[in-house]
């Protein structure tokens, strides 16, 4: 997957914004397979605020590896409000990092329901111990849902950080 300028905008953003504030980041990533951390480190430099993240595309691994409560998974599933919050606070926890971002979604095109369609991609959250989530659905097709994804992501984690610092 590859950067485009749109996510380096977001990134040079994010990283100034992480600077000023002697911040880290992380990532705990599902449908997305480390697109974000990718973005992350398409800049040079990132390495003063990203030391790292995760891919964790199965439930199993949100589980052993972001303490995802497997209760959550058996619950509400994967791609879920809960679920994307869990990881968020886990992956932050893990990696003793002060801004968290989540991804798990359906990027197709197999795997949805109807209640769960191809294109549902849920966001967690973690600025400085608050966690919170949004939704979102996609169109096209799988590469498409997928930088969309790591796009929006990558804006409301901005949105987030310019909120939490007024």
């Amino acid at each position: 997957m590859s950067t485009n300028e749109g996510y380096t905008r977001q990134v040079t953003t994010l990283a100034r914004l992480l600077i000023q504030q002697k911040w880290t980041v992380t990532a705990a990533e599902s449908c997305t397979g480390g697109g974000v951390a990718n973005a992350f480190t398409s800049l040079a430099g990132s390495s003063t605020w990203f030391e790292q993240s995760w891919v964790t595309y199965s439930n199993k691994a949100k589980a052993t590896l972001l303490d995802v409560p497997e209760s959550v998974l058996n619950e509400h599933g994967a791609v879920s409000a809960q679920t994307v919050e869990a990881m968020a606070n886990g992956a932050a926890k893990n990696a003793s990092a002060d801004v968290a971002i989540a991804v798990s979604g359906i990027a197709g095109p197999g795997g949805g329901t109807e209640t769960k369609p191809v294109g549902l991609v849920w966001f967690g959250f973690y600025i400085k111990g608050q966690v919170y989530s949004d939704k979102m659905l996609f169109k096209g097709d799988r590469e498409a849902v997928r930088c969309q994804a790591i796009q929006y992501g990558l804006e409301k984690l901005n949105q987030g950080l310019v909120a939490a610092l007024q």
